[in-house]
């Protein structure tokens, strides 16, 4: 696979197809939102809380979003009251989590 990289004096740059995804993946709670919400989908915004209590509504929310701006996320609003907003994995975001299965067992070996 061909990449585009670039040197100039003391810094070496590559724009290989990584880049976007790990800086998506790398972002705190990331990948367990995409766990859970591939564990549990369809899944309402309080289940998600609830499994990741550590984490503020605020990050929660923005990267339920950043993962439904990638196209790893759907986000369906329902018009009821209270209001109801359910997530699920797209195709692709159930092959992410299929990939990072094998990451989640080495983790859990490993403590």
């Amino acid at each position: 696979m061909a990449q585009d990289c670039t040197f100039t004096e003391g810094s070496f740059t590559c724009f290989c197809p990584l880049t976007g995804v790990v800086d998506l993946l790398g972002r705190k709670y990331t990948m367990q939102i995409v766990c859970v919400v591939g564990a549990h989908e369809p899944v309402r915004f309080g289940d998600v809380e609830a499994h990741l209590p550590s984490a503020s509504t605020s990050t929660l929310s923005s990267r339920l979003e950043e993962l439904a701006e990638a196209g790893l996320v759907t986000r369906e609003q329902y018009d009821e009251i209270p209001p109801r907003v359910e997530y699920e994995l797209t195709e692709d975001g159930r092959e992410l989590c299929g990939r990072l299965e094998p990451l989640l067992e080495w983790a859990a070996a490993r403590q």
